[in-house]
């Protein structure tokens, strides 16, 4: 396993170690022991989700705030996604910019995001599995969320804006320069 942070202090991209013949694959997409001593960092997680979603499909950006702020580590089981991870932290020297990386089914990629950050991905394939574990239980009023498209952002999601599809709660969301 190899761990790499990104410019956002704490948000890493993980590698896992990729062990294949003529049977398949098999890799070991978390390790408690290996994670903390690559990323110093030792989450323990207590929810899994995953989604399925179809090309074009944006989630996000969203956040868990107060005692219900969450941790991820996400990765693609199926298909390609652009993940992305922005820096809302107060005080951060990076706030406001964001990170985004290409995972898929088939690059086995994962990236850690940690507490203080929106998170969002867009699906780049036909198809995509998304999985995700979080360091602390999901809350519908601690939910918060910004508009993915928001121009101070300026994020290329890597689909022509025509072919976005957003849901309704995320076509509303508020402005990023706002709280």
């Amino acid at each position: 396993m190899k761990a790499t942070e990104t410019k956002l202090k704490g948000c890493f991209i993980i590698e896992p170690s990729v062990y294949g013949d003529s049977r398949g694959y098999f890799f070991e997409s978390y390790n408690q022991l290996k994670f903390k001593e690559l990323t110093g960092v030792d989450p323990l997680f207590l929810q899994d989700n995953q989604s399925s979603s179809s090309y074009g499909v944006l989630r996000g950006l969203h956040q868990q705030t107060g005692e219900f702020a969450q941790a991820k580590l996400v990765r693609v089981l199926e298909g390609k996604v652009l993940d992305v991870a922005v820096d809302v932290r107060e005080g951060s020297e990076t706030y406001g910019q964001y990170v985004a990386v290409e995972l898929s089914a088939e690059n086995k990629l994962q990236l850690f995001i940690p507490r203080g950050f929106l998170h969002g991905f867009a699906v780049l394939s036909e198809k995509a599995t998304f999985y995700y574990k979080c360091d602390n239980l999901y809350n519908k009023e601690s939910e918060d969320g910004v508009n993915p498209l928001d121009e101070t952002l300026a994020i290329d999601w890597k689909i022509p804006v025509d072919k976005i599809i957003l849901s309704d709660k995320d076509k509303v969301a508020r402005p990023f320069n706002k709280k």
